[in-house]
């Protein structure tokens, strides 16, 4: 008998009359508020308009969710095409598999059309909202936990992950918690990216390149973990290569990018910092009124020159009648 586990829910949808309430989807609706709400904050840091990662997020959302489906469809397409299978199966998004590279692919195009319509640069965009896509990852990996799916291989650790469904050729059992494993490095990797943002000025995508690397670094060796089927080359699970292939990319995405450009964009936005801001104000108050001092200055300089002048022209007509006076006394 197992002292410790991680059991697994009983059930992820919960019925409100006709409408059912998945799991899976709060997951997801969830990491992409917190995503929206950190990359808006980062935005306007770097000096950005508020709500404009939530405008550019109306499309990249939507393509990242076609894009995750279709590269799982793509890539497990057995489990929706062949024999015995119902096709209309690849478009339930709720009963889980998206494939984040495919999310991630899909979904920059997505930013690329919103940043277009709004002259903003994809690579700035791409890095204030880098650690928020990975703080989304980290919530979307407990939907998973909710549907019993992507575990690991059997363990007896104290923190196994309890599989009860045998439903779609599952054996319950107890499992390394892959999702809670990915959960925690996601965490970790944007941890990682807001430091190194910081520490460094990151820019031009290379907050998000570095993102995308750390990623890939622990989806390898979590990759490695997982039973469920999976195509393999080379004896190596696809996605396995997937993450060493972006891996390489990002990397030197990173080493070209700062030598080319190094240091951070001085505009994201085109016009967020029109009108004078309140230090502006200030020095613009302070300039006038230095002003006004050295026109009176001015002024009182001008008048004691005339003063002088007046002075300097009196004295001797002053001397003139003096001599004229005593003239006429003598006389």
């Amino acid at each position: 008998m197992e002292l410790a586990y991680i059991p697994s829910p009983s059930r992820g949808v919960w019925n409100l009359g006709p409408i059912p309430l998945r799991a899976y989807a709060f997951c997801i609706i969830i990491g992409v508020f917190v995503a929206v709400w950190l990359g808006n904050k980062r935005w306007i840091a770097r000096g950005g308009r508020s709500g404009t990662v939530a405008d550019i997020a109306v499309w990249a959302v939507p393509f990242g969710l076609v894009g995750g489906r279709l590269y799982h469809v793509i890539t497990d397409y057995e489990l929706y095409f062949s024999p015995g299978r119902d096709w209309v199966d690849a478009f339930k998004v709720w009963e889980g598999g998206l494939g984040i590279w495919g999310a991630i692919a899909l979904g920059a195009v997505g930013a690329w059309i919103g940043c277009r319509r709004r002259g903003i640069p994809l690579p700035a965009y791409a890095d204030a909202i880098a650690p928020g896509i990975a703080f989304a990852q980290a919530i979307g990996r407990w939907g998973n936990w909710f549907n019993q799916e992507l575990y690991g291989r059997e363990t007896h650790v104290p923190w196994a992950l309890h599989i009860t469904s045998s439903e779609g050729g599952r054996v319950p059992g107890y499992y390394h918690p892959t999702f809670l494993y990915e959960s925690l490095w996601c965490i970790g990797v944007a941890l990682l990216v807001i430091w190194a943002d910081r520490r460094f000025q990151l820019g031009h995508g290379r907050a998000f390149a570095l993102y995308v690397a750390a990623y890939c670094v622990g989806r390898g060796w979590i990759e490695y973990m997982r039973v469920d089927d999976a195509h393999h080359i080379l004896g190596l699970r696809l996605n396995d290569w997937t993450a060493i292939i972006v891996f390489l990319l990002a990397v030197t995405y990173i080493v070209v990018s700062a030598k080319k450009r190094p240091g951070r964009e001085a505009v994201v936005e085109p016009g967020a910092s029109d009108g004078p801001t309140e230090g502006a104000a200030a020095a613009e108050a302070g300039g006038a009124e230095a002003g006004a001092k050295a026109d009176a200055e001015v002024e009182d300089e001008a008048g004691d020159k005339a003063e002088d002048k007046a002075e300097d022209k009196a004295e001797p007509d002053a001397v003139e009648a003096k001599d004229e006076a005593e003239s006429a006394k003598k006389s």
